[in-house]
């Protein structure tokens, strides 16, 4: 059974056949595991800890994918959690020659932490990657759209018009500071190593001079950051983890609420490429990338709120607090990354409708300028004045044009854009 196959996502389609959901399935963390437990074995050898002999089986026998995923969840209920099991299984795939030198001197938290980094830093790839495809999309929008004029909305209602160039701006900022919160914690997700209780002791007992000089190694070994400290119960990379996800989905919700918005019948400002039909009406076509990347938005928060909340582990090993990490990261893991392909493909395929942006600037019959016309009326007429014929034709439900004081004042809001081009450019000089 494949991946695909064992985990089909069915009541989660923003991760459906995504990148990141195979990247975090189950066969995915029984691989990490098994490079978890082979590059031990290879660090302990590269310092002399252990046969050069040992290494290549321990490698050989972790790489060979006869592991049951299925049973060893099953049997990792006796102990809490899969690396025991799954020692077991490995030690007996080594051999009687090497296999004492499988997971020797770690402990299961050892493996299961730097295993979960290992997934991690492998999702995140895949997630900048797609952060990389919205970006440019959304630059391209900005600089078609720099000054296309458009309704800016303020609670709910007509505010002062703005660009739709600056609006995709806005996005793509967000987006490129999800991309360096998220790079930034990638790079710097480190190994596990401690032992039972994070002193490292087990590996002097074995003959290490030095057994500070391991996690170095062992982080070597899998292209992983080396930690200044064992961190068994000091959680800072979970959860940088938590934080990085956690923004990047609400950074992507943003422009899905927006698109929402945006997209409504009596609106309908920009559509998206290829929107989803109903079950019940043929003429709907959903703006379902939105959508899935909304209900990721809405979730991720709380997955986070677990993962901070898991920071207060006591002694040198919690009960419940590590265990309680495992799920929600997944999920966050999860959700982000289909929520970066679901952005991407929104961001590439939509479809913006300046026309539509130009009728609704003047449904309010120019009102939507009233900011412009009191700060130039107010020196002349006075403010009280001013506002009384601005304000008056609001209360009336008429247009400007039909105040006589009015009838030679600039109504047309492609006018009053204030700054919308230039902020435009200088958000586009990021790179």
């Amino acid at each position: 059974m494949t991946a695909a196959q064992d985990d089909p996502a069915l009541l989660a389609p923003g991760r459906a056949g995504s990148a990141a959901s195979s990247a975090t399935s189950d066969h995915a963390y029984l691989r990490a595991l098994l490079d978890a437990e082979a590059a031990l074995t290879r660090a302990q050898a590269a310092l002399g800890l252990a046969p050069a002999g040992a290494a290549t089986a321990v490698t050989e026998a972790a790489g060979t994918g006869a592991f049951d995923v299925r049973a060893l969840a099953e049997r990792a209920r006796a102990g809490g959690n899969p690396v025991i099991p799954l020692v077991a299984d490995l030690t007996k795939a080594v051999g009687a020659e090497y296999g004492p030198y499988v997971h020797r001197g770690a402990t299961s938290q050892d493996i299961m932490d730097t295993a979960t980094m290992l997934v991690a830093v492998r999702t995140l790839g895949l997630v900048l990657d797609d952060l990389g495809r919205t970006e440019r999309a959304l630059a391209v929008l900005a600089a078609e759209h720099r000054d296309t004029a458009m309704p800016g909305r303020t609670l709910t209602q007509h505010a002062v018009p703005t660009t739709f160039g600056l609006k995709a701006a806005g996005w793509r900022s967000l987006v490129l500071d999800a991309r360096d919160r998220v790079t930034a914690v990638r790079d710097a997700l480190p190994v596990q190593l401690g032992g039972a209780a994070g002193t490292l002791a087990a590996f002097g007992a074995y003959g290490a001079p030095d057994p500070t000089e391991l996690p170095w190694a062992y982080a070597r070994e899998l292209g992983l950051r080396a930690p200044d400290l064992p961190w068994h119960t000091l959680r800072t990379p979970v959860a940088d983890l938590a934080g990085c996800l956690a923004f990047t989905a609400g950074a992507l919700g943003k422009a899905a609420v927006d698109v929402l918005t945006l997209s409504r019948t009596e609106i309908a400002e920009v559509v998206e490429g290829s929107g989803g039909g109903s079950s019940a009406m043929p003429h709907k076509s959903n703006p379902v990338r939105s959508t899935l990347i909304a209900s990721a938005a809405r979730r991720a928060p709380q997955l986070a709120a677990t993962l901070y909340g898991a920071l207060a582990a006591e002694d040198e090993r919690p009960a419940g607090a590590w265990h309680a990490e495992w799920e929600p990261l997944r999920d966050l893991l999860r959700l982000v990354g289909g929520a970066a392909r679901d952005a991407a493909e929104l961001a590439e395929g939509l479809r913006v409708r300046p026309e539509v942006m130009r009728e609704h600037l003047d449904l309010t019959g120019g009102l939507i300028v009233s900011e412009r016309l009191s700060a130039e009326l107010a020196p002349v007429l006075g403010r009280a004045r001013a506002k009384e014929l601005l304000s008056g034709p609001a209360c009336e439900g008429r247009p400007l044009s039909d105040v006589p004081e009015l009838a030679d004042a600039d109504l047309d809001p492609t006018h009053y854009t204030g700054s919308a081009g230039a902020l435009t450019d200088r958000a586009l000089e990021r790179r």
